[in-house]
């Protein structure tokens, strides 16, 4: 097997390649390696792709380091390769994905080197991946406020989600999306606060935005806000945030929850539409799910959901 690093020079804060050379010494990271830092944007997608094809019989582990951005592109490239293995060192400023497997803490580079890849599946919005989540209206507004955030002092990095959220609710509070999932249409008035189309569990830096997700089932987890009132979505954000909206009466009226394989949204206009929060403008477009074209390395000694939920059935 060869290890190998893409290192997005932008992000986290500092250097980053001289973070990891540091990094790779403190987790003693033992095995040989090497390094590639990104030059542009969807750099790593090619340069994933490029390395799978050149090398059809060696197993390569490609660690995306950085945030979730880095995260989707290494995984876009390595999708449908059987010898391409994907594992994801968090040293930016979100790093969602992660967070249905366990802390950031977990995945230490050692703990990735001896980690164990399972298949997962990926979402493909117009010819592009996500590994996390597809999102538009009000989250989709709060990723492009954020693009501009991160770099700044005290309101970005890590406030920069939290920042960008109220700038939404003077802005996105009601949003032109119709959306159709496997066929059935939730919003006949084409009106909305926000839907997101998730593979893992979280977004916005720690917002349990899909909490029954399973990210090798083969489905998508819909779950679509109709439009509301600033108080009263002020009075729910926490609950959001702690992802107990799909159990608590008081979202009832106001969310419409569904796994599926396919969600079609149309709007009038062009609008942003966030994946794993690289934004896009769409005024049409369709998100499937592809069945686990991706090997993805779980940290040694960790335990994915889907098994924790098997041992759990097991015991019962």
């Amino acid at each position: 097997m060869k290890h190998i690093l893409i290192i997005n020079p932008n992000a986290g804060k500092g250097s980053a390649e001289d973070f990891l050379r540091t990094k790779l010494v403190e987790d003693g990271f033992e095995a040989e390696y090497e390094i590639y830092v990104t030059k542009a944007p969807r750099d790593a997608t090619k340069y994933v792709k490029e390395r799978c094809l050149a090398e059809p019989e060696e197993t390569l582990r490609f660690y995306a380091c950085g945030g979730d951005g880095t995260l989707n592109e290494v995984s876009a490239g390595a999708v449908g390769f059987k010898n391409a293995e994907v594992a994801c060192y968090p040293c930016g400023s979100g790093n969602d994905y992660i967070k249905y497997y366990g802390t950031q803490n977990d995945f230490s580079l050692a703990r990735l080197k001896n980690g164990v890849a399972e298949a997962i599946d990926m979402i493909s919005v117009n010819g592009r991946y996500a590994i996390n989540a597809c999102h538009f209206g009000f989250d989709s507004f709060v990723a492009q406020k954020m693009a501009k955030l991160r770099r700044r002092a005290v309101i970005g990095g890590k406030n920069a989600y939290n920042t960008a959220v109220a700038m939404g609710l003077f802005g996105a509070m009601n949003n032109d999306y119709t959306v159709e999932v496997d066929g059935e249409i939730l919003n006949p008035q084409g009106r909305m606060l926000l839907c997101t189309v998730a593979n893992g569990g979280y977004v916005g830096g720690g917002y349990h935005c899909a909490p029954r997700s399973d990210n090798s089932d083969g489905l998508l987890e819909v779950c679509f806000v109709k439009p509301i009132s600033i108080p009263r979505f002020l009075s729910l954000m926490t609950a959001y945030r702690n992802g107990e909206h799909l159990d608590d009466p008081r979202f009832e009226k106001y969310i419409e929850y569904r796994r599926a394989k396919t969600v079609r949204v149309t709007s009038h206009r062009p609008m942003p539409v966030s994946l794993d929060g690289e934004v896009e403008v769409y005024s049409d477009f369709t998100v499937t799910v592809e069945s686990r074209p991706v090997n993805f390395v779980v940290p040694e000694g960790l335990t994915s959901p889907k098994l924790k939920k098997l041992c759990y059935n097991e015991i019962k």
